[in-house]
Formats: structure tokens, sequence, C-alpha cells
């Protein structure tokens, strides 16, 4: 019997392009795991009304973790008018499986290491090591909304804050509500793991990232859960910074910030930008973690006009891989990997097209298991 239970879920497009890639490197490594495959993915919308199946969720509970490829999201509109003829009309509306996993699963702490390996080309700078903890089921995300507003929404909020009186006399079909609910627990915890993260690894920052000075209720709960975690490590300095502004700082001085950590849609943007600094989405990796379960992925898309040509960069999925590794316990593993991974970048022989090169998806991932 392996010792892993994987569950294997690739998902749509390019996907399925870079699990493949990882498998490649797993193999390499001989990695004691039995990998199970979940249906996902917009093709289980199309046929079935639920990208996410009942049966792909019961397999989960079943595993120690999963490897994730890339989804396909659209538009509700448009999610709808690609349902198989059968299910039309029935009142079918698409979430994203991700966010429902993360929900679903409480997989509250979104991790995602943004670092410049020498020798890549496409680096802002090489001396940018940011790790990004991103609050991961609430905030914006949490998926409470409303359109039409129903009258008993609009009448509650009506008589509970003066600043709806501008919105009272519009039409219910003419406004779109969406709640951006932070809890102070989840607050708590995605500090925390950030202070634990930086107190860990020998980090000397962490930085809150929010808009407390605007949205002063949410952001402010976080600011002032920040403040007070903070004092329980001396050590570390608490940086606090607006969203906008930090989006400024990131490009000017991207080197001194160690951990940056932050609610769900400001982690949602101060990822990306900051990933764009060490490479782009080709270097993204990502981990979903919670206290009983996570699941690993490159925060890339499913780039569907690429799929099934091995035209991607592995490098986002071989570094979440690293990252399942690591949360495994695996850190024998989890160095090897992040060593033949930055080999392989600084040498520059399997390059794809993203950094001027013409490798495949495969023949970087055969690179990399060279020299693990």
């Amino acid at each position: 019997m392996a010792q892993y239970r994987i569950a294997w879920l690739p998902g749509d497009g390019v996907g399925n392009d870079v699990m493949e890639a990882a498998k490649i490197v797993l193999d390499a490594f001989k990695f004691d795991a039995e990998y199970v495959h979940g249906d996902i993915g917009w093709e289980f919308w199309r046929a079935e009304g639920d990208p996410l199946p009942k049966r792909t969720v019961e397999m989960l509970k079943t595993t120690d973790c999963a490897l994730f490829g890339a989804i396909t999201s659209k538009p509700k509109e448009e999610a709808v008018k690609e349902l198989a003829p059968e299910l039309q009309g029935k009142g079918y509306v698409y979430s994203s499986p991700i966010v429902r996993l993360r929900q679903e699963f409480n997989l509250r702490t979104n991790l995602r290491p943004c670092k410049a390996y020498p020798g890549n080309p496409l680096n802002y700078r090489d001396d940018i090591d940011i790790t990004v903890f991103r609050e991961n089921t609430e905030d914006l995300y949490s998926g409470v909304e409303f359109h039409p507003v129903p009258k008993e929404v609009m009448d509650v909020l009506n008589s509970h804050h003066p600043k709806m009186k501008r919105f009272a006399e519009q039409s219910p079909d003419d406004v779109a509500i969406s709640l951006r609910i932070i809890t102070r627990r989840a607050a708590q915890n995605i500090i925390r793991d950030a202070f634990e993260y930086a107190k860990k690894h020998g980090k000397k920052n962490v930085t809150i990232v929010e808009k407390p000075n605007v949205i002063r209720e949410t952001s402010g709960l976080m600011i002032r859960e920040a403040r007070k975690i903070a004092q329980e490590y001396p050590g570390i300095e608490l940086w606090e910074t607006n969203i906008d502004a930090q989006c400024m700082w990131l490009i000017k001085n991207p080197q001194i910030y160690d951990v940056l950590v932050t609610s769900n849609m400001f982690g949602d943007i101060i990822s990306d930008l900051s990933a764009q600094l060490v490479g782009g989405l080709g270097f993204a990796c990502s981990g979903n973690i919670g206290d009983d379960y996570a699941v690993f992925e490159p925060t890339h898309g499913s780039a569907p006009k690429y799929a099934g040509q091995y035209k991607v960069n592995p490098i986002a999925m071989l570094l979440s891989v690293r990252l399942m590794f690591d949360y495994l316990g695996e850190g024998e593993y989890r160095d090897r990997l992040e060593n033949a991974i930055a080999k392989v970048i600084r040498e520059g022989k399997a390059r794809t097209y993203d950094m001027g090169g013409n490798s495949t998806t495969l023949d970087v991932a055969e690179e990399v298991a060279r020299n693990i």
C-alpha cells in the first residue's frame, strides 16, 4: 500500500499539460503515492451542471491532499449558455470549483511564494523573495451577493445605515450587492500564519496590506488584529500599507518585503503582481491549506488556446509540488526539487516560450527530473 494517497485533479485546458509534467517529476523521485483521478472542471459543468461533482468531493475526503491543474471560469450568463440543452432553464448557477473547495474544506490559508531564481531572464530584480499570505475563504469571495436585490434586503439596509438612502429609490434590478465579510477568527488565523512563517524562516518583516482609511470596518478589523498578534513576535517588524500604495511600493522596492498578509480580494491582486516581479504566472505556485487538508496548484488559468500544445511553462506546477512535499513533511524531496528547478532556470538549457526559448512543457519537466 502506498504511503500517500493524492487526489489528481487536472481540470481544464493546460491543467492537463502541466499535471503531466508534474507526474514526470514525481516519477523521477519514485514518490510512494497512489494518484486518484477526480472529475472537476468545465466539461462537468456543461454535462452535469456541476463543475465539482459530489463524487469528487467525497473522493477528496479519502486522500491526504490534492494536486490541481487549472480551471476555466466564465461569467454567469456565458456559463449558462454553455450548459447541455437538457439542462437549460433549470436554475443551474455556475460557481468556481476551486473557490468551493477552499470553502468546503476550510482551506483558509492561501500561501503564494514569489521568489526570483537566478538566471531567469524575466526577473524584475534578482533579489526578490516575497511570500504572500492571502485569506482564502471570506471577503468578496464569500459569495454572498444579490441581483436583483430583494426588497427585504434593501429595507433592512436602509433602516440600518444612512448611506443606503442614496440607493433607496433605485429599482431592485438596477442594484447589485456583494458583501465583503471578514470575521475576527479568519483575520487572526491568516495573520498568525504569516507571523509563524516569518518566525520559522527567519524573515524580518510582515506587512499587513489593507485599506482601513476607506473600508473602515472590514480592513479596520484586519489591522487591529495584526497589531495585537504582532506583539507576540517581538523580533519581527509589522508594517502597514494600503493596497494601492503597496502596489506602487512593490514596483519601487520589492526587495525590502519578506511577508505580505491580506484579505482574499487584495491577496488575489497583490500575489499576481508579486508573481510578475519574478517571471509571471509561469512561476506562480500556491498552496490552499487548512487544518486537515490542502490543495496545491499553479495560479495561472486554463489558457484554452494552448491546451494540448505543451507550450506553457510548468515551473509553477513543479513549485506547487514542492509546496506539497513541504506540507507532507518530506523536507528532503522539497529541497531536492527546488535545487533541481533552480539549476534548470540558472543553466537555461530548457526554456519555454515565455522565457524566450522553444522547449515544450514536458522538455522542461524532463530536464528538472534529470537534475534531481
